[in-house]
Parts: C-alpha cells; sequence; structure tokens
C-alpha cells in the first residue's frame, strides 16, 4: 500500500480475505458506530464518510479487484456517479439512508406510521446508439433491504409483535390540556412503537427491530430499444424495503438519452446534415450520411435546393410501442464556395451565359460609369 493511499480494509476492520457477507456486516456495524447522528466524536462524519467510501470500492466486484492489483480505483468508477441520480429526487445518499434509519419510522407525523417500503427514483443516461439497441445497464443504489439476521421480522428470537401497551395499537397518542380556552386535544406519534402500534419484546440486533438495513445493492436495468430521452422503467419491489416484511417499494429509473454528434431525433425519426456542392446539388450525385446503424447511401436527385429533405425509410429508430422503425430524414445543405480562382469564375460566367443571366454591376462598375459619364 502506497503512501497516502487509504487501506479500506482496515477502515471496515476486516481481512483482506473476507467475503462479500462479512464485509457488508462489517460496513453496518462500523456505519452505525460512526453516524453522527449517534456518535458524538468530532471526527464522527469523516470516519462515517471513510466507511462509506471503503464499503463503495469493496462490495463491488471489478472496484475491489482493480483495488487489490493497483491499491487505487480508477476514478471513472468511483461512487457509480455516472450511473445514478437522488434517491427520492434530491440528494438522498448513503447519510441521509441512515439518518432515516436511526431516526425510526419515516413520516412519524402522520397519523399513523409507514410501514411499506417508499418509491425510489434513480436516473442512468446512455447513448442515443445503446437506446436503438436497448441495453443492460448495472447501477448501485443505497436503499433499505430486508434484514437477513431476523428475516425481516425485527425479532431476534422469532417472538414476533404485540400491542404496544402506551399507545393501546393506535399508533399514536392522546393528550389534552386546559388552557383559557378551554380543553385542547393534541395528537401525536406514539415513541414507544414508532407509531406502527405493536412493540418487539427482543429486537434484532442487526435491524434495530425495523426488519430492514441500509445497504447499497447492485441492481441491472433492461432498457428496451426505442427508449427515448425521459422515459422511465418501473422495476416493482425493488425500491425500499418494507417495515419489518411489510411490501417494498418500487424502483423507478428514468432514462437520459445523450445528445448525438451527428444526428437530432424527434419521435422515431432520426435527423441528419448532409453537405453538398455545388455540383452535386445540380447534377445529382449518391453520398453516405452516418446513420444510428452505419453509414447510410442517400440518393440526391439532380436539382436539389438548399433545405430540401431527403427520406430514408426505416433507417430512423425502433418504435417502443409497435413495430417497424423511423425513417431517417436528410436535411440538404447546399453550400457556396467563398473563393473563386480565376478558371472558376470563368466557367461559372460562361455556364450564367448559358442560362441568360445578364452579368450585374458591381457598385464600383456603377462608379466607373458615372465618372466616365
Amino acid at each position: 500500500m502506497s503512501a497516502g493511499t487509504k487501506d479500506y480494509y482496515a477502515v471496515l476492520g476486516v481481512e483482506r480475505t473476507a467475503s462479500e457477507a462479512e464485509i457488508k456486516k462489517a460496513f453496518r456495524r462500523k456505519a452505525r458506530e460512526c453516524h453522527p447522528d449517534v456518535c458524538n466524536d468530532h471526527d464522527a462524519e469523516e470516519r462515517f464518510k471513510s466507511v462509506n467510501e471503503a464499503y463503495d470500492v469493496l462490495s463491488d466486484h471489478s472496484k475491489r479487484e482493480m483495488y487489490d492489483r493497483f491499491g487505487t480505483v480508477d476514478p471513472r468508477m468511483a461512487g457509480g456517479a455516472q450511473d445514478i441520480g437522488d434517491i427520492f429526487g434530491g440528494g438522498f445518499g448513503m447519510d441521509d439512508l441512515f439518518s432515516v434509519f436511526f431516526g425510526g419510522m419515516a413520516g412519524g407525523a402522520s397519523r399513523r406510521a409507514r410501514t411499506q417500503g417508499r418509491d425510489m427514483a434513480v436516473q442512468i443516461t446512455i447513448t442515443l446508439e445503446e437506446a436503438a439497441e436497448g441495453v443492460a445497464r448495472e447501477i448501485a443504489v443505497n436503499r433499505l433491504v430486508p434484514c437477513e439476521e431476523c428475516g425481516a421480522s425485527g425479532s431476534s428470537d422469532g417472538s414476533g409483535t404485540s400491542e404496544c401497551p402506551d399507545c393501546g395499537g393506535a399508533g399514536q397518542r392522546r393528550t389534552q390540556q386546559r388552557t383559557f380556552l378551554g380543553v385542547m386535544q393534541t395528537v401525536s406519534p406514539c415513541e414507544r412503537c414508532s407509531a406502527t402500534g405493536h412493540v418487539i419484546e427482543s429486537p434484532c440486533v442487526e435491524c434495530s427491530g425495523q426488519g430492514r438495513v441500509p445497504d447499497r445493492d447492485h441492481v441491472t436495468v433492461e432498457v428496451p430499444a426505442g427508449v427515448d430521452d425521459g422515459n422511465q422503467i418501473r422495476m416493482r419491489g425493488m425500491g425500499e424495503a418494507g417495515f419489518r416484511g411489510a411490501a417494498a417499494g418500487d424502483l423507478i429509473v428514468t432514462v437520459r438519452v445523450a445528445p448525438h454528434e451527428f444526428l437530432h431525433r424527434e419521435g422515431s425519426d432520426l435527423h441528419a446534415r448532409m453537405p453538398l456542392t455545388v455540383t452535386e446539388a445540380a447534377l445529382g450525385t449518391e453520398m453516405e450520411v452516418p446513420g444510428i446503424d452505419g453509414d447510410v447511401a442517400v440518393a440526391v436527385p439532380a436539382g436539389t435546393q438548399f433545405g430540401d429533405q431527403l427520406r430514408v425509410r426505416g433507417a430512423g429508430m425502433p418504435r417502443l410501442r409497435g413495430s417497424g422503425r423511423g425513417d431517417l430524414i436528410v436535411h440538404a445543405a447546399v453550400e457556396i464556395p467563398r473563393k473563386l480562382t480565376k478558371e472558376q469564375r470563368e466557367i461559372l460566367g460562361q455556364l450564367a451565359a448559358t442560362f441568360g443571366e445578364e452579368p450585374r454591376a458591381t457598385p464600383l462598375d456603377r462608379l466607373k460609369e458615372w465618372l466616365t459619364g
């Protein structure tokens, strides 16, 4: 290990031969110990970040292999930042995930605790070629997963739950206070049962009775051919695990398609620009333009004008719903030369004469005529 390089195995307190399960368990233990919500040490936040960074590398097979060989990881592979967006749509990372975990049930201000897992949102970016062919993309997702230690029950000995004695199973407590306006009644979530209405006599040490634990999972997203920018893919049951075995939420993947160097997409059609010389446009020719599956031959008829559109049937994008493909629409861009040689000027002048075009007097010609007048 070179100077200045972090020893990720030491950060998690495991041997270099540690299994995936051992690394996962060590990560959860270390994260609980040093999370700023439960640890008052001045360096708790930095230690928590180091633990998260170590797990990010050692939990990924390719990153761990590179780290073991070279003692470092290619920055382009780090963190999965190229593929994943913010969970729940707003900067929700591993730190926030543990905050939710340590804080008990989310949405405690509601009348009843939420037991079903929440939906999660991530974002991936693919190329236009990948959108045309379809692609399988693996992404890293920070989420709450079922606790393996207790089978997601939350109980360490399988005794299950019982009605909360403080709230009588209501999940909320009512208090009354006499004021000069009369008796005021307030309703607040029951702290003893985390607003669930039930308590566990022997909570699981691994998940603190929640039946779920924070983790970083690797999920494969199957992107179908023809997907458009902004389309969403819903992966059922791949979101946040439910509370004590309740149903999991969904993972909603938003697909962003990166702009292409030569092609512009409109629905299932593709548009491309085709530069033409004056003679090619006048005489007609056959050109090749970049297409989504390689170069496409385009027949240019004689007399093509600037802005004319030439359509190649079936050379566009696959239709996401339905069969067939869109078209490739080629926009003719006739380029007029800015500089001509003397010979070229003479030839063009002769051509103009055959069209019956009279040479137009330039401002200098008109000035000479006026002076000699």
